[in-house]
C-alpha cells in the first residue's frame, strides 16, 4: 500500500486515478511514501525519511526546498504544460488589455450609471479617449518558448502579428510545435529592439532574477507594451515603473501585483489569474499524480526538477528491480554491480543517468537481491537511497 500526503486541495480529476486498493490519500496521512502539492509552502515542513518523492500540480515550485531534497534523495516533480493553455489565454486577453485601454474605458463606462438617458451621448463624445491601437501588424517578442510561450507564439500569429522568439535553450518538442512564421532572435536585446509587444514566459531563478532592468529598457522600442505573467522577480520592478513614468514602456500587465505597482495607472495588476481555471487544475492534478504512480511503481521518472529523466522498459524475465540514488561522483556504478555479483545476482538491464551532484540508477534482475546485498549497497560512500520493486 502506497501512502499519499496531500498539502492543499487537489483536483478530484487527479485523485481518482489511485487505486483504491493499493493507495492511500489524505491531508493528515503519518509516514508517507510521496507528496501531492499545489501552493503550500513545504520548506519548513519536516519531511519523514519514508518521503521518496513530492509533486507539485503546477509548473512553479519555490514553494518546495529542491536542494534539501536532492540532499536526502526526495525526486521532486512539476507538471510543466498542464497550465499553459491557461496561461496562453490571459496572456493574449492582456495583449488586447494593455492596448485597447479596456479595462479604462470599462471603469469610466461604469462611473455613469447615474446619467440616465445621456448615456449614449456622453459615451460617443468620450470614447475616443479610450481608444488603442490593433495587434494585426505589429511585432511581438516572446522571450522564452516553453510550453506557454510556444501556444502565445502561435496564436499571435493567428492574429496576424509578427512573432520572434527568443530562448536559446529551446528543446526539441518546442521546436516541433513552433510555427515556422515565428522569426528567431540571436539575442535577447535584437529582439528588445524590434518589438512593439513583449512577453515573458521562463522561469524564476538566479540567472533570470531582474533580467529586464534598466539598461534593457533603454534598448527597447519607446511605447513598447511589456506582459509579465510568468513571474514578478524576472523584473526589476522599480525600473517598470521608471520606464512607464518615463514613456518608455506604454503598459505593463503583471499576474503579480505590489502597491506600487496598484498605484500606477498604466499598469494593470492582474490578481495571479495565470493557471486559475478549473481545466488546468485537472490537468495538473493528473499529471502530478501520473508522474507519481509511475515513479513508486516501477521507478520511472519524468519531469523532475532536481533528478534526470530516467525510464526503464519492464521485461517480464527480469521481475525484480533496484533503485539507487547517489551523488555524482566516479565509480558508483561499478560499486554497485560488483555487490550484484559478489551476491551471484544477474543483472538483465541497466540504465544510470545524472543531474548536477545527483546520479540515478534502475537496474533489473532475474533474481531477488538479499537484504544482505541492498544493506552493502546502502553503506557505499555517496548512496543516498535504495528501494527495490517486485513485479
Amino acid at each position: 500500500m502506497y501512502r499519499i500526503r496531500t498539502y492543499n486541495k487537489i483536483s478530484p480529476e487527479g485523485l481518482k486515478l489511485f487505486p483504491v486498493d493499493t493507495y492511500e490519500v489524505a491531508g493528515d496521512l503519518p509516514k508517507p511514501d510521496a507528496v501531492l502539492v499545489r501552493s503550500a509552502d513545504l520548506h519548513s515542513v519536516e519531511m519523514p525519511d519514508t518521503v521518496k518523492a513530492i509533486a507539485r500540480a503546477g509548473a512553479g515550485y519555490n514553494n518546495i526546498p529542491i536542494d534539501e531534497c536532492s540532499k536526502n534523495g526526495i525526486v521532486v516533480f512539476n507538471t510543466p504544460g498542464g497550465n499553459a493553455n491557461a496561461v496562453k489565454e490571459l496572456a493574449i486577453a492582456s495583449l488586447l488589455l494593455c492596448s485597447r485601454n479596456i479595462i479604462g474605458g470599462v471603469n469610466w463606462t461604469a462611473s455613469l450609471a447615474n446619467k440616465g438617458d445621456e448615456v449614449p451621448d456622453i459615451v460617443e463624445k468620450n470614447k475616443s479617449k479610450f481608444e488603442g491601437p490593433e495587434l494585426k501588424g505589429k511585432t511581438l517578442g516572446v522571450i522564452g518558448l516553453g510550453a506557454i510561450g510556444v501556444m502565445v507564439a502561435n496564436d499571435a500569429i493567428h492574429l496576424g502579428m509578427n512573432v520572434i522568439g527568443y530562448d536559446p535553450f529551446i528543446s526539441v518538442e518546442a521546436a516541433w510545435n513552433l510555427s515556422h512564421l515565428v522569426q528567431r532572435a540571436e539575442t535577447l536585446e535584437g529582439l528588445l529592439a524590434k518589438s512593439d509587444y513583449l512577453t515573458i514566459h521562463i522561469p524564476y531563478s538566479d540567472s533570470t532574477k531582474g533580467m529586464l532592468d534598466a539598461d534593457k529598457f533603454r534598448v527597447m522600442k519607446k511605447g513598447c507594451r511589456l506582459v509579465n505573467l510568468a513571474r514578478g522577480g524576472l523584473v526589476n520592478e522599480a525600473d517598470v515603473i521608471a520606464a512607464l513614468n518615463g514613456g518608455k514602456l506604454a503598459a505593463y500587465v503583471t499576474d503579480f501585483s505590489s502597491a506600487e505597482l496598484l498605484a500606477n495607472p498604466k499598469a494593470i495588476c492582474i490578481p495571479h489569474l495565470g493557471a486559475s481555471t478549473p481545466e488546468a487544475e485537472d490537468n495538473c492534478a493528473v499529471m502530478a499524480v501520473q508522474q507519481l504512480m509511475a515513479f513508486l511503481e516501477s521507478g520511472d521518472i519524468k519531469n523532475s526538477v532536481n533528478f534526470p529523466t530516467c525510464h526503464l522498459e519492464k521485461h517480464f524475465h527480469s521481475p525484480y528491480r533496484l533503485l539507487v540514488v547517489n551523488r555524482n561522483v566516479p565509480n558508483m556504478v561499478g560499486q554497485i554491480t560488483t555487490t550484484l555479483a559478489n551476491a551471484a545476482i544477474n543483472i538483465a538491464d541497466l540504465v544510470n543517468h545524472h543531474r548536477n551532484d545527483v546520479a540515478y540508477n534502475i537496474i533489473d534482475t532475474e533474481q531477488k537481491i538479499p537484504d544482505s546485498a541492498l544493506e552493502q549497497i546502502r553503506t557505499i560512500e555517496g548512496v543516498i537511497r535504495v528501494r527495490t520493486i517486485e513485479a
